[in-house]
């Protein structure tokens, strides 16, 4: 494995972890975890890639290594804005790659729409955006988030390393048990007892208060200025479990203004961790392109 380090800046009162994997600066690429994921995750795509490339990945707020927030639930705009910090510790005079999965690929296209000169190329990973809300659900969706703020019980510890590692490949058929036990050490921290805790913050679970409203977020996409990957798994589910039909899913690339679109085959969600290699040859394809 290719070996990186920890860097850790100031963003906004937070002190932000930044796994890097040194390289060549003049191919410099921000790589964007997912929800309840870490920077760690992306280290078999790192591997995978042939060019000598300068990697750098935040864990996000309340994720891996950086702070938890200081309020009692997150909101969406809060990694738009860390973003903007992080790019300027990370490479402030010159427009850089983003690559982002799942959260990470959302926050990476908003990010792309409202600071178009700042992002060189895109590449999205399973970022569709979120589930269509209507006015109509705002009272139920307050009374849920109120709900959950009393109700958040904090994680299930395992009783090990190894039963996390289970519990990925469960999640994960496709995930070899070397990858799992490899990102259980990363996912879980050992508490005093021995039995590992996932490494982040349980409310993360806690609903965003606020409706996710499409045309605003499509807005923000359709003043992306930089060519975009967006990369779907072939045997992902997300798209189903955020009620996108084929049709709608077409509408959201449509937003896009340079756009290529690349199905990876014999993958899931998490297709870096499925197909790393695949990922890899259509990332440096288009970033070199």
């Amino acid at each position: 494995m290719k070996s990186s380090e920890s860097l850790y800046y100031d963003v906004r009162g937070l002190r932000y972890h930044v796994r890097h994997w040194g390289g060549d600066p003049a191919r410099r690429v921000v790589l964007l975890h997912g929800w309840m994921d870490v920077s760690a995750s992306f280290q078999f795509l790192v591997d995978a890639l042939n060019g000598d490339w300068d990697v750098y990945a935040p864990d996000w707020r309340g994720y891996g290594l950086t702070d938890w927030g200081k309020s009692d639930c997150y909101w969406f705009p809060d990694y738009v804005a860390d973003l903007d910090v992080l790019l300027e510790r990370i490479q402030p005079e010159a427009p850089i790659d983003l690559v982002g999965h799942s959260l990470g690929g959302n926050v990476a296209c908003l990010y792309a729409g409202v600071r178009p000169p700042r992002v060189r190329r895109l590449a999205n990973l399973e970022g569709f955006g979120m589930a269509v809300t209507h006015p109509g659900d705002a009272p139920r969706r307050y009374a849920r988030w109120l709900d959950e703020l009393h109700e958040n019980g904090g994680f299930r510890p395992y009783p090990d390393f190894g039963a996390l590692a289970d519990r990925l490949q469960k999640s994960n058929p496709r995930l070899a048990r070397p990858r799992a036990e490899f990102l259980a050490q990363h996912w879980g921290r050992q508490l005093p007892d021995g039995r590992v805790l996932l490494r982040g913050d349980p409310a993360h679970k806690i609903v965003y208060p606020v409706l996710y409203r499409y045309e605003e977020t499509r807005a923000c996409w359709q003043q992306v200025t930089a060519p975009v990957l967006w990369m779907d798994a072939a045997e992902s589910d997300t798209l189903g479990r955020i009620g996108l039909n084929a049709e709608q899913h077409a509408e959201r690339r449509s937003a896009f203004g340079d756009l290529r679109y690349v199905t990876v085959q014999n993958a899931g969600h998490m297709l870096h961790h499925d197909q790393p290699e695949e990922v890899a040859r259509q990332l440096e394809a288009f970033l070199l392109a």
